[in-house]
């Protein structure tokens, strides 16, 4: 701790009933930089750093506390509480309480009972410059006093603005309050559980088990990775499901050990893969019931780490059986879907469905469903040269035909975008412009184009993953090389990865996500399975006639709507004849509702505009997305780090 002449304040240690401990010391705070840490408080508890805060004390009394360790510590203010990690900074004033363990090694900031005199004694000597009058070195300690007092009054406001009341959606535990009724879980997405978190952060949270459940009769599940001995103990009733179709991305060996390992009533299918390079790397299940079909479409490996210790987002929606008068009526979403799964080639299945019949389980037999009801739209990517009326069917050219249909308001014109994800291909700038283009597509409501939008690339520093859940081994899952990340003109897009509102500081991104936003305005939304890369998204060729695509992918689309089907909830393991229910909403609401799409830091009043349905979707990072500082550095996952992680591991091991 620095040593100064004029004592700022105490750090007086706290009881668990929050009365002042006696049997401790307090710890003074002089004027400076003053950094306390698990040695100035007689602990040997590793979690608290030698250097785990630095108090910032100025003249006036007031202290920034900056966040040294890898772990968080908390600041009560009022009724207020707020988490702080690593490098995060804040302004506390008398009276507050600073967990620096979160619940633990409590202390209360105590201003000294001097330090006004004192410091008015020092403000005057350090204006009575020679040649000042003592009257002009008065009116400038006045003065001084003042920007002091405009200073404080400013940094309470900007704090207020950042950490709203504890019942407010854009507090800094925000997903504490979101909440989606079962009957509109498809107009959102959900976050998955993740371990390690207190109770808040896994909020609304699921887990396989919630989303795989019920009567289920045929299981189709997509995916890159599979660990079929985790996933039969995570979700034991996939072994009891009469017919499992596992499409998947697994190299020789990981297919030999599935075939050895699996229930006889699974099959295995890997779709071809035409280009070098690709993966099959879309993330999705098709569960039929006997009521209808849920469709679920996420971000996450079938293995273990994906489900427990990552940042991961899901979307799933019921659809019912059609009834026979509509079975040639279709729908954009269903259109999609069959286009994308026509293009696997699985091997047929013929299976015998209770109360149905024989049926052959093929792409054509998911138009039986009706997806009307659906409000997102899919955005697939498949491997080949498409060109032609297949140009515009995937990858980004899919995406920017979706937009260029859709009417904005016009806040959004010329508004950011964002683009967060955990592998990075070979990047250059002409096709990160490709790829804005698409993104920026859209008109506002003026019928006027909204423009380029500004990008940046949500990204964990090496910090953000030597101190997560997993320490260094969380970057295996950020498999990105030293040469794709550190290439000069990306220097200008990396943002950090904040996620405190969430809890997800911590917890190493896996989901991948695609907006533009404006405050916490969505103009939309898209979770998908496509990293930033060529062979996920597509590049074009041929003077902009031909799209290469190399991989894989599935993501689904949020998009501010009308629909009739809002408020209808249909779900295929819930008793009740709903099915009727559904279609008696969609003939008596003719009106329908536009949707406004927010994030869960949006503050608003719904009811102001009731022609306006608010949705909230639980982005995982703050927006708007704060830039690298100069100390900042992009994981990379080849390079060598010796900096210990919170388990006391270097990178490589």
């Amino acid at each position: 701790m620095s040593k100064s002449q004029v004592n700022i304040g105490f750090l007086i240690p706290l009881t668990n009933n929050l009365k002042e401990d006696d049997s401790a010391s307090k710890l003074p705070i002089s004027e400076g930089a003053n950094v306390f840490g698990r040695n100035d408080i007689c602990i040997s508890d590793k979690r608290l750093s030698r250097k785990h805060i630095t108090l910032n004390a100025s003249i006036d009394g007031s202290v920034d506390v900056v966040v040294e360790g890898s772990n968080p510590i908390v600041i009560n203010s009022g009724d207020q509480r707020r988490k702080l990690y690593s490098r995060d900074k804040i302004r506390i004033a008398d009276g507050d309480i600073l967990e620096l363990i979160p619940g633990h090694y409590t202390f209360k900031y105590v201003r000294s009972t001097v330090d006004k005199h004192i410091a008015s004694s020092q403000a005057h000597k350090r204006v009575s410059y020679k040649g000042k009058g003592v009257d002009e070195a008065k009116k400038l300690v006045v003065k001084r006093q003042r920007q002091v007092s405009e200073d404080e009054a400013l940094a309470r406001i900007l704090q207020m603005n950042e950490l709203p009341p504890a019942n407010s959606n854009e507090g800094l535990e925000a997903i504490r309050h979101f909440s989606v009724p079962k009957e509109k879980f498809h107009l959102s997405f959900r976050l998955l559980q993740v371990q390690g978190l207190p109770p808040w952060a896994n909020s609304s949270s699921i887990s396989i088990g919630d989303v795989i459940q019920g009567d289920v009769l045929v299981a189709v599940l997509s995916n890159y990775m599979v660990d079929i001995d985790w996933l039969l103990s995570a979700c034991p009733v996939l072994s009891k499901i009469p017919h499992v179709l596992v499409i998947h991305g697994e190299g020789d060996g990981g297919v030999d050990h599935m075939k050895r390992k699996k229930p006889p009533n699974w099959s295995l299918h890997k779709p071809s893969l035409p280009i070098s390079f690709g993966t099959h790397h879309s993330k999705a299940m098709f569960l039929v019931y006997p009521r209808g079909v849920r469709i679920v479409i996420h971000t996450a490996n079938l293995i273990y780490v994906d489900w427990n210790n990552k940042s991961q987002g899901l979307w799933m929606q019921d659809f019912p059986w059609k009834d026979q008068k509509d079975v040639k009526k279709g729908c954009s979403f269903e259109t999609d879907l069959i286009d994308y799964l026509s293009v696997l080639k699985w091997h047929e299945l013929s299976v015998n469905l209770p109360s149905i019949g024989n049926v052959t389980i093929n792409p054509s037999f998911f138009k039986k469903f009706d997806y009307r009801s659906a409000v997102v739209r899919l955005i697939a990517s498949v491997p080949g040269y498409h060109m032609g009326p297949n140009l515009k069917k995937w990858g980004h050219m899919k995406l920017r035909t979706v937009l260029q249909e859709c009417i904005f308001d016009k806040e959004f014109k010329n508004s950011p975008l964002v683009y967060q994800f955990s592998s990075l291909g070979s990047l250059d700038e002409k096709w990160m412009s490709e790829l804005a283009l698409s993104m920026s597509s859209g008109l506002s409501d003026d019928k006027m184009p909204l423009g380029l939008g500004k990008p940046l690339i949500v990204w964990p520093t090496v910090e953000d993953v030597r101190c997560s859940l997993e320490g260094y081994a969380a970057g295996s899952a950020i498999p990105s090389p030293q040469k794709n990340v550190e290439k000069e003109f990306l220097k200008k897009y990396w943002a950090r990865w904040k996620a405190s509102h969430t809890g997800r500081c911590r917890a190493m991104p896996h989901i991948k996500t695609f907006t533009r936003y404006n405050g916490q305005n969505l103009a939309w939304f898209l979770l998908t399975s496509a990293n930033l890369s060529k062979a996920a998204w597509g590049a074009l060729q041929k003077n902009n006639s031909q799209l290469m695509i190399r991989s894989y992918e599935l993501g689904v689309l949020f998009l501010p709507s009308v629909s009739k089907d809002h408020y209808c909830g249909f779900s295929c393991t819930d008793n009740g004849d709903t099915i009727k229910d559904l279609h008696k909403s969609s003939e008596t609401n003719t009106q329908g509702h536009r949707t406004k799409l927010v994030t869960l830091r949006w503050q608003g009043n719904q009811s102001s505009n009731s022609s306006s349905e608010v949705i909230q979707l639980p982005v995982p990072y703050e927006l708007p997305p704060q830039p690298y500082s100069p100390e900042d550095v992009p994981w990379s996952w080849d390079r060598r780090y010796y900096k210990k992680d919170v388990y006391g591991q270097v990178w490589p091991r």
